[in-house]
Parts: C-alpha cells; sequence; structure tokens
C-alpha cells in the first residue's frame, strides 16, 4: 500500500472520542453509538488506500472536575444526580454550591450564561484517566493502528478535557477558562488537507462544538471550510438535544458549505 506521504490527495479523517465510556453501556453512553462506529470501522476499511491520515481525540478526565458530582453540594449536603442542571441562580439560591474552588466555580457558570453556551450539566463520572472507559472502542482502535501501520502514518492523538475547571466539549478550545486555551497547532494543520472527513460522539456536545471551533477560526476562509465532510451516519446526539443539533448542523452546511454526507455515499469521485 503507497505510503500515505506519497498520496496526492490528502485526506484527513478526524474522529472524535470514539472511546468506550461513550458506547452503548458505557458510562455515559450515546445511543445509537455502537452502529455508529460499525458503520465508521467499515468506511475507514474500505478507504485505507484514500485516507492518508486519521487524528483521534481523547476525553480524559479525573473524578474532580467542575461537571463530576463530587465538585458540588445540595442544600441537603447531597451530591447531585447526573444529568442535574446547574445555573447562577442556582447558586444565588443555595441549591447548590461548589465544595472544591466556590468563587471560580461561580466565575465559570457567570461565564458560561454570560457567553451564551450550554447550561454547566453534572455528568457522570466518565473517561477517567487510566480506566477502560477511557480507552478507545476495540475494533475502532483496531482499524486505525492497521491504518498507521499499513499507511505508514502517525495517527493523531489528541488529549482534552483535563482542566478541573472547565468543560472541554470541542477539541480545539474548552467552553471558558481564564486563560483562553486556543490548540491553535492542530487548527493550522487542518490547512495541509484537500479534505477533512469527521466522525464520532456525541453529535450534539463534542463532534458539534468541534466543527464550530473550526468553522470559527477559518469562518472567512472558505476554501477551507468547504473542505470539511460530516459523516451523520457515523454519529448520533445525546436524547434531548436532537432538535438543536439538527439546526446548527443545517447552519454548518448553509452558512459555511459544510458538506453533510453518508459513509455509503461515493465521496471519492
Amino acid at each position: 500500500m503507497v505510503p500515505a506521504i506519497e498520496s496526492k490527495e490528502r485526506i484527513l479523517f478526524l474522529a472524535i472520542d470514539v472511546q468506550q465510556d461513550f458506547m452503548e453501556g458505557g458510562a455515559l453512553g450515546v445511543p445509537g453509538s455502537g452502529g455508529d462506529v460499525e458503520r465508521m470501522t467499515r468506511f475507514l476499511y474500505e478507504n485505507m488506500e484514500r485516507i492518508s491520515n486519521i487524528a483521534v481525540s481523547l476525553d480524559t478526565h479525573t473524578p474532580h472536575q467542575i461537571f463530576h458530582p463530587c465538585w458540588w453540594i445540595d442544600e441537603n449536603g447531597n451530591h447531585p444526580a447526573p444529568n442535574t442542571p446547574i445555573s447562577l441562580d442556582d447558586l444565588d439560591r443555595g441549591r447548590y454550591r461548589a465544595v472544591i474552588n466556590p468563587a471560580a466555580s461561580r466565575d465559570y457558570i457567570r461565564h458560561l450564561e454570560q457567553d451564551g453556551k450550554k447550561t454547566l450539566v453534572i455528568w457522570p463520572y466518565h473517561c477517567l484517566q487510566g480506566t477502560t472507559g477511557a480507552a478507545l472502542e476495540n475494533q475502532f482502535a483496531n482499524m486505525v493502528y492497521f491504518h498507521s501501520v499499513a499507511r505508514k502514518a502517525v495517527t493523531q492523538r489528541m488529549v482534552k478535557g483535563t482542566d478541573p475547571l472547565s468543560e472541554m466539549y470541542g477539541i480545539y478550545r474548552p467552553e471558558y477558562d481564564v486563560n483562553h486555551y486556543i490548540n491553535l497547532e492542530a487548527l493550522n494543520k487542518l490547512e495541509r488537507y484537500d479534505r477533512i472527513l469527521i466522525a464520532g460522539e456525541a453529535k450534539s456536545h463534542c463532534v458539534l462544538e468541534s466543527i464550530g471551533q473550526i468553522l470559527k477560526h477559518y469562518g472567512k476562509r472558505p476554501e477551507i471550510t468547504r473542505k470539511v465532510f460530516v459523516l451523520e451516519d457515523c454519529m448520533s446526539s445525546i436524547p434531548g438535544f436532537e432538535e438543536a443539533t439538527e439546526r446548527a448542523f443545517a447552519d454548518f452546511r448553509n452558512t459555511y458549505s459544510v458538506h453533510i454526507v453518508k459513509s455509503t455515499d461515493n465521496l471519492f469521485v
């Protein structure tokens, strides 16, 4: 098989958080993820000679992070249940308080609401560093490594989500942090490719925010944004977020000429 460096067309497959904890039955399982990964893996196998490089993001946490239950207690001293939203009004009324760094926690929620981001949601403990839940899904990982050896291409691995005081849905920057971190190196690498194929979990959160960050960075460069191809049958939304997600993806297509496709489409004509 021709080494990736000799490819006439440079095609990146960007896989977002294809990890065990986001699979059905995982700590934060996304309904439909099993089929998504099956289609994703088949796509990689059938297009091995066309895909020059693969990049994977790895959501990586510890228990003590602002979106995990142990960070907060309610007025009775109990930790909030997973899927509990916490707003600035909740803090003002004493419904919840942070047991770790309360001043910075309040500031974070204030900025989320001020900037129009998603409300802080308490998630189940997931993708804890060193656990099997943080690992890539097995069959997907096998195919990624097969590609790496067959095409002589090093898989790019992007660890995200380690800041205890911020969520990081998108793979390039947190929802908010005081240092305004952004992974410019990874963003700027996208310019090298002729096509950027995107898949992963969850469509409503980490995939959506990652694409949004790409489009914000390259918003005035349509020659880059039109290179983005979203494999919509290789991602699923967290229940309850479907409608807003579809509106966002329609905007990606209409405003930035992003291609919304299926893995079974003939993408390499």
